[in-house]
């Protein structure tokens, strides 16, 4: 863990993510159910996260694609497990977009078949290589994001929070929020101990997240 609570990655690092990620991603499969999963290819990763915290927003200035993942200003709006991938070209990482989470306006039946949906699929699925955490660096950890975390060390999913955002904190708050969020999570069974700092709209830590990812990717591979 680096002083300023973010991962360091050498200059070969950060250009083989910016590459790995640079091709043609495309959506490839919608999932409702558990039994409607597409079939594994390569390795997966799953940005999960709180509604309206930016995942949709993340996953498009990861891939250069303004409107790969759908946003939208209504919470809620993912109801399904959405998986992209670069078709004919790399297919070593499958992005999985998972339904937010910690709406009250949602329905209490359609967020107990969600969090099935999610449950089931952590449980399941023998190539998912990492699940990134996305917190609201404006708001922090929330309870209903610990009883998330708390899921997935029961299920022995490795995971790794990234703070979205982070462009509406001033520089000294960002690393305090970087350190209170790591400071939360470091006992965490299944927690990777870094804690990354995000900001689709400027950019900010985008190539350190690909650069983590594709770290991963190489030490799995």
């Amino acid at each position: 863990m680096t002083s300023d609570q973010t991962a360091s990655f050498t200059a070969d690092e950060l250009e083989s993510a910016r590459k790995l990620f640079e091709g043609p991603w495309d959506f490839v499969w919608a999932s409702t159910k558990i039994d409607d999963l597409p079939p594994m290819v390569g390795h997966e990763i799953a940005f999960a996260g709180r509604s309206n915290v930016g995942k949709s927003s993340l996953i498009n200035a990861l891939t250069r694609r303004n409107a790969l993942a759908r946003t939208s200003h209504t919470p809620g709006r993912t109801q399904q497990l959405n998986f992209f991938r670069q078709v004919d070209h790399d297919e070593r990482l499958t992005i999985v977009d998972m339904p937010g989470y910690g709406y009250a306006a949602v329905g209490k039946e359609k967020v107990a078949a969600w969090t099935r949906l999610i449950h089931e699929y952590l449980r399941g699925r023998a190539n998912l290589m990492r699940v990134y955490v996305l917190i609201d660096a404006r708001h922090g950890l929330k309870d209903v994001d610990g009883a998330v975390l708390e899921t997935l060390d029961k299920a022995a999913v490795s995971y790794q929070v990234v703070l979205t955002k982070g462009d509406a904190l001033k520089q000294a708050d960002q690393t305090f929020m970087a350190e209170a969020t790591y400071d939360e999570i470091k006992r965490r069974p299944a927690a990777f101990p870094e804690v990354l700092l995000t900001s689709s709209e400027k950019g900010l830590g985008i190539p350190e997240l690909r650069a983590a990812i594709g770290r991963t990717l190489a030490e799995r591979a």
